[in-house]
């Protein structure tokens, strides 16, 4: 059994696992974190050579985040994952994630593409939620893609999770996850129906904003 799964999770690592515990989840997470890195580097130079192409950059910003032991510990609870490092690395694909912004809705699907036909990125999942939105409105693309992290004695490859919407969009989430916050889950039923339709204000925003840019601009080339 794992150092997971005799001690508390919390979002502090040195807190749970005390010593020992502490450089077995580092040495766990890194490799993630490697990931994360290599991700990094590959949207930093798509973004660098789409804005050297003189029709701007389509990426807004990019966010990594990588889960803490606490998250890792309540989502394998969740979905009945054993607390071993093994089972949590088979069965949880998005300890690492990032989120790209872009500017407008074909955007998403252009970096989407460029990313996922890289050669040595491998796209494991496809969940389009831009195409099919949640019942609650929420609205992005979303991949687990493998990317090779060379280690000094192996080739791991990484699941990342990659997120993918437009600036509306991300107010949108931003906003509601805050309101859930708030009301700790329990959000009357009129809430959510008003916050469901801010969802489609913010995709006809969407639509409304991209019209706008091609008749000024013309589509993106």
């Amino acid at each position: 059994m794992s150092e997971l799964a005799r001690r508390p999770a919390a979002d502090s690592v040195s807190e749970p696992f005390g010593a020992h515990g502490f450089a077995d989840v580092n040495k766990f997470l890194l490799v993630y974190k490697f990931g994360l890195a290599e991700i990094g580097t590959k949207i930093n130079i798509l973004a660098e050579e789409l804005a050297h192409r003189g029709r701007g950059n389509p990426i807004e910003h990019v966010s990594p985040r990588l889960k803490t032991p606490a998250s890792i510990a309540a989502k394998a609870r969740r979905i009945g994952c054993p607390l071993t490092f093994d089972d949590l690395r088979a069965r949880i694909r998005d300890i690492a994630g990032i989120r790209i912004v872009c500017g407008f809705v074909p955007d998403v699907y252009t970096v989407a593409r460029m990313l996922t036909g890289q050669p040595d990125v491998r796209l494991v999942v496809t969940k389009d939620y831009i195409a099919e939105p949640k019942p609650n409105g929420y609205r992005s693309l979303h991949l687990i893609v493998e990317i090779p992290v060379f280690l000094s004695d192996r080739v791991v490859a990484v699941p990342v999770e990659v997120q993918l919407r437009t600036v509306a969009m991300d107010f949108w989430a931003s906003l509601e996850h805050k309101i859930y916050y708030k009301h700790d889950a329990h959000v009357p039923a009129g809430l959510r129906a008003e916050l469901a339709a801010a969802a489609e204000d913010a995709a006809r925003l969407d639509q409304r904003m991209q019209r706008l840019h091609q008749e000024i601009h013309g589509p993106r080339g």
